[in-house]
């Protein structure tokens, strides 16, 4: 039996308005004057932030419809 450790290739995200770095961070996301905080990532540079598929169908939808529901 192998007892190596597999590592998983490491991508490296790059900021589409400057290029710079994307770093994993804290941030503060606002919808219909409702604030939530996320672990997103987050450009070093500029700090524009990539939303990602599953925030946006996961925990952002399912504000927008307890919102909507009020």
């Amino acid at each position: 039996m192998n007892n190596t450790l597999k590592q998983t290739p490491t991508t490296l995200w790059k900021c589409g308005k400057c290029g710079g770095e994307l770093q994993r961070g804290s941030v503060k996301a606002s919808y219909l004057g409702n604030d939530f905080v996320v672990e997103e990532l987050k450009c070093l540079n500029c700090g524009l932030v990539l939303i990602t598929e599953e925030l946006a169908l996961g925990k952002m939808f399912e504000v927008e419809q307890s919102l909507e529901d009020k």
